[in-house]
This record gives structure tokens, C-alpha cells and sequence, in this order.
């Protein structure tokens, strides 16, 4: 007599399904995880009754959440840092995206000894369920240790030197070459930079956008005035320039802050914008909508940075496998140019 079809084992999936809820969250309550609802955990248990679920006991063993909380570690010094408009968009990002699986976010600074060996323990002693680290610079410690760390570790921008199997990033370079080839359609042709730190991915990738638009067009790029992303910077980097190239009539900053800086120094110069000098930021901070003039400049999805960051953590502290991300950018043109 023929017995049928075996019944197959439910999934966690499907228990996550059935209850309303993420994988995540499920896989939370079935590892007793801490800081997971009440209602949210009797409907991931009904669902288990209900299926018959019975977790796979070397998959349970393998579970990583402990801590119920996630860390984001930025390699700088001053705590200030936090509350820039950019990370603090990317904090806005990714708490969104851990709240949904029901994580804490614990921020971290780590440019001193001090903050380096607190991190390093964070790392080792799996005092967070995953780490995300922004702001490395090269041969930064931090990426090291995040090699050695035994806990998932998503990059937030790619590293100098390094090719990590997790990040996010964005398009950094073509945002850069989109810029300036903007400029140059508009017929100018003695055109500067204000680099990011060159220790820095996202600095080098920003210069040879500019580098590369610059190239293609047969125009000879100058050499750069490098800042830290800080108007106070942007204003000196433009003081050197206007004095190195005093026939200059385009800049790209590589962001809005040193963008704001430099039209300051230019409108303290008597240049006049867009007519004498035209000129581009990144980043489309609020700063670039109210300077003056307001600031044409290339948008970087921050608030996506942050969310991709931490979902791509979140799909790894569950087991998955995650491919880096590439996230696009886009030349707003305002009258700056």
C-alpha cells in the first residue's frame, strides 16, 4: 500500500510568515533572544504550534544574537561627528532598518588607542550582534581588525587597499566625472578641485572622477587642494587655488560643506557666481539648498546608506549572503552654475 508523500519540515520562513513578522524577528524569538515584543513573540510561538516548526539544532547552535544590538564605528576622533548632517543621516538610515529587526544601534568613535581597543573588544567579544565601520582611513587599524573580528562586518564605503566581501558604497567616481563633465559643458575650461582626504576611498574616487572628465575632454587637470569635508577647509582650499590659478573659472568640491566654503571665499574676493567661477559640491546636503547661491551638487542617497548598511547586516547576522552594493548618484543643477 502506498504510503504517500513524506511530509516536508516547515521553514523558518514560513513560521515568520504565518506570525507577520521578519525572519529576523523569528529567528530572534527561537534563539530567546532579548528585546524582541511581547506580541511579537507569542505570534512567532502560535506559528511554531501551529506548523510543528522544530528549529535544526546545529543552526540553532551557529546563532550569533546575543546582544540584541548592533554597532556603528566611526573612525574619528571628535563626538561631534555624529551629529554632521551626513552620518547623521546615515544614523537616521540605519536605525530605521534595525528597529525593524528589532535592534539596538550603539555608536562608536575609534580614532584614539583608547576607542581602537574598545572597538577591538566590541570585535572579539561579540559584544554586539554586527558591526558596521565608516570612515577608515589607510592602513586604518579598524580594517584589520574587522578581518580578525568574529562577528559579521558590513564597510560603509570600501576601504583603502582592501576588497571586503561586505559593503556598501556609492558612486563615488561617476558622481565625480558627472560633475565635471557639467562644468565643462557649460564651456569652461580652467577648472580646480577641492579633493576629500587622499588617505580615504571616497576621496581618491571623488579626484579621479575629476581626473577622468577632465582627461576625456583633453583638458589638463590641476593639481588638487585637498580638505577634510569641512567648510572651514572648502574656504582655505579655495584661498590657495584662487591664488595658485588665478584664471580659474570652474570647481568641483568633492562636498557641499567645502562647497559652501569656497563660495564664501569667493564672494569675499569680489568673484562673482556663476559668472566668474562655476561651481559643484556632493553630497545635496541641506547646506548646498541655502547657500548663496544655492549649490548645484551631485545627490548620494545618505539615508539609503545607512538603511543598505544595516539590512545587508542584519541578512548576514541571519545566515545570509549578502553581495555588496553600489548605491547611484545624481547631478542636481541649481545656481551655483
Amino acid at each position: 500500500m502506498a504510503h504517500g508523500v513524506p511530509h516536508r519540515p516547515s521553514t523558518l520562513d514560513e513560521v515568520a510568515e504565518l506570525a507577520g513578522v521578519s525572519r529576523s524577528v523569528a529567528s530572534r524569538v527561537l534563539n530567546n533572544a532579548p528585546h524582541v515584543s511581547r506580541a511579537k513573540r507569542e505570534a512567532v510561538e502560535r506559528a511554531v504550534h501551529r506548523l510543528g516548526y522544530v528549529p535544526n539544532p546545529t543552526a540553532r547552535a551557529l546563532a550569533t544574537r546575543q546582544t540584541g544590538a548592533a554597532a556603528l564605528v566611526v573612525s574619528g576622533e571628535d563626538p561631534s561627528i555624529f551629529a554632521d548632517p551626513f552620518f547623521a543621516q546615515v544614523i537616521v538610515g540605519a536605525s530605521a532598518a534595525l528597529e525593524e529587526a528589532e535592534l539596538h544601534l550603539m555608536l562608536c568613535l575609534a580614532a584614539s588607542d583608547r576607542g581602537r581597543r574598545r572597538v577591538e573588544q566590541l570585535l572579539r567579544s561579540k559584544g554586539a550582534d554586527g558591526v558596521m565601520l565608516m570612515a577608515l582611513r589607510e592602513d586604518d587599524p579598524l580594517a584589520r581588525m574587522a578581518e580578525e573580528a568574529e562577528i559579521p562586518v558590513v564597510f560603509g564605503g570600501r576601504p583603502v587597499g582592501l576588497d571586503p566581501r561586505w559593503y556598501v558604497d556609492v558612486d563615488n567616481l561617476g558622481g565625480a566625472r558627472a560633475a565635471t563633465e557639467y562644468l565643462i559643458s557649460l564651456g569652461r575650461t580652467r577648472i580646480a578641485t577641492i579633493c576629500g582626504r587622499l588617505d580615504t576611498e571616497v576621496g581618491r574616487a571623488r579626484h579621479r572622477g575629476y581626473q577622468d572628465a577632465m582627461l576625456a575632454a583633453g583638458l589638463e587637470p590641476l593639481p588638487p587642494e585637498a580638505g577634510d569635508f569641512t567648510e572651514s577647509s572648502g574656504a582655505a582650499a579655495m584661498a590657495a587655488l584662487s591664488a595658485r590659478h588665478p584664471e580659474l573659472d570652474g570647481l568641483f568640491a568633492a562636498s557641499d560643506n567645502m562647497g559652501a566654503g569656497a563660495l564664501r571665499t569667493l564672494r569675499d574676493a569680489g568673484r562673482r557666481v556663476p559668472a566668474d567661477v562655476a561651481v559643484i559640491g556632493f553630497d545635496d546636503l541641506a547646506v548646498a539648498r541655502i547657500a548663496d547661491p544655492p549649490l548645484t551638487t551631485v545627490h548620494q542617497p545618505i539615508e539609503g546608506l545607512g538603511r543598505e548598511m544595516a539590512r545587508m547586516l542584519v541578512a548576514l547576522i541571519n545566515g545570509q549572503a549578502p553581495t555588496p552594493l553600489i548605491l547611484p548618484t545624481r547631478l542636481v543643477i541649481r545656481a551655483s552654475t
